[in-house]
């Protein structure tokens, strides 16, 4: 009888390669003797009494997944729900894991005959794979492969996570689109692209594409304003006018609403209660921040005497079930193959659960524990530094309002005349937007973006 039962798993929002790296996965582990089991749906039935193998899990034979790497989406269905306490799902707690769940899922896989879980997500789902891994006591060797089109998980260096290179493939293509539509037209397009934690895809796709400008949230500090958003986004089109264009495409990260504030006073601001996702984070679309600055926009302009056209996109969903391109196809393989083979090294039985990843064209295991916010529990993500040589690039082909706008007094007086007020004015009003973020402009090239 075999002994060898590998599960596998998808938890989260859906990302370009998925079902690369269940294919190779599940390749890999049964030409080396396992039985492969994909369990449907997440741990959403796992953590329940109902959890039933015949209806919530398939077994998986070379023949099912030798092709299915071409595709988008997830074979096996992908869900947020998460093994975490939802009492302690406040930021300021250390999360914990709801011990029922964990047991239900832990009590349903033995029950299974597994061995080793195979999990495929974000940081939710990072976070619930290091709870099987500790509470299964060493029943249940686990694996994480971490996949987010996000790119906010805790890889080293430029190392990405699977899918965020499809997406901002594609997400440059679209924003592109709406550059040329924009130009046409002579109006302003306001992106909002996926990125909860961190402006990872935001500025991708805005560097690739050329976009006006990018807003992503490791720019500003905490307790940001709405106001401060809109002032960045205003002088922009008034820089841009100043340049002789009255068109542009402004990329704006979800995430940014986080910087609004706490769940409670993005309530306030909203006047409506925000819901929070399985994991205790709001859920970003229940906050409509495109219509949000659309309309601070609109209004500032119109109180002047004046006009913009402001169409309100939000980019997100469209990206993260696409297929892959050949650079995730090829990456995912190289995952889904180091999942197995860091199973059959033992390095996963070591420590409690460990993470793949591919670094200089290796594979070097990063550890569950390792990956923890000592002050959350919560598994550590990454954000853009805005001080890095890439971000610098990015800033200096966006049009906004900088410090030398203010020195040049020819260009002082263009940008007031546009704004219908006086140099001195406007510059009391505007000054503060070369400042408001955490962003050291001093290694920027002085530039202009030609489209």
């Amino acid at each position: 009888m075999n002994n060898k039962h590998l599960a596998i798993l998808v938890g989260g929002g859906p990302a370009p390669g998925i079902n690369a790296v269940i294919g190779a996965a599940a390749i890999g582990a049964i030409n080396e003797g396992f039985e492969v089991h994909g369990i449907l749906g997440g741990f959403s039935h796992l953590v329940t009494d109902s959890f039933d193998p015949a209806e919530h899990a398939r077994p998986l034979y070379i023949p099912d997944v030798a092709r299915i790497h071409f595709n988008g989406g997830s074979v096996l269905g992908t869900a947020r729900a998460s093994l975490l306490d939802d009492s302690k799902l406040s930021t300021s707690m250390m999360v914990a894991p709801d011990e029922k769940r964990l047991t239900a899922a832990i009590d349903n896989l033995l029950d299974m005959g597994i061995t080793h879980l195979l999990t495929i997500g974000g940081d939710d789902t990072a976070l619930s794979a290091r709870f099987v891994s500790q509470w299964s006591a060493g029943k249940i060797c686990v694996v994480h492969v971490p996949k987010t089109i996000d790119n906010d998980l805790p890889l080293p260096g430029d190392v990405l996570t699977f899918g965020y290179a499809t997406a901002r493939n594609l997400g440059a293509q679209l924003c592109a689109n709406l550059m040329e539509d924009s130009r046409s037209t002579g109006r302003w397009y306001l992106v909002v692209t996926m990125g909860r934690n961190s402006g990872f895809l935001a500025l991708g796709i805005g560097k690739a594409a050329g976009a006006t400008l990018t807003l992503i949230p490791e720019e500003f500090h905490e307790h940001t304003t709405v106001s401060d958003i809109v002032d960045i986004l205003e002088g922009a089109i008034l820089k841009r006018r100043v340049m002789g264009r009255r068109d542009g495409v402004a990329v704006v990260a979800e995430g940014l609403a986080y910087k609004l504030g706490d769940v409670a006073e993005l309530s306030r601001i909203l006047g409506k209660d925000i819901p929070t996702d399985a994991a205790g984070h709001p859920r970003l679309s229940e906050v409509p921040l495109d219509e949000i600055l659309k309309y601070e926009l609109t209004k500032r302009f119109a109180e002047r005497g004046d006009k913009v056209t402001i169409v309100s996109e939000t980019m997100g969903y469209e990206l993260r079930s696409a297929p892959p391109i050949p650079f995730d196809m090829a990456y995912c393989r190289d995952l889904g193959h180091g999942a197995i083979r860091l199973i059959l090294e033992g390095v996963a039985d070591k420590r409690p659960g460990v993470m793949v990843t591919l670094q200089d064209g290796n594979l070097v295991p990063m550890f569950f524990e390792d990956m923890a916010d000592p002050q959350t529990n919560r598994t550590r993500i990454r954000t853009v530094d805005v001080n890095s040589y890439s971000y610098v690039v990015a800033r200096s082909y966006m049009i906004r309002l900088e410090k030398g706008d203010f020195e040049n007094v020819e260009q002082l007086e263009k940008l007031a005349a546009e704004a219908k007020m006086d140099p001195e004015a406007f510059s009391s009003r505007y000054g503060q937007v070369v400042t408001l973020g955490r962003y050291s402009a001093k290694a920027a090239m002085s530039t202009s973006n030609a489209d």
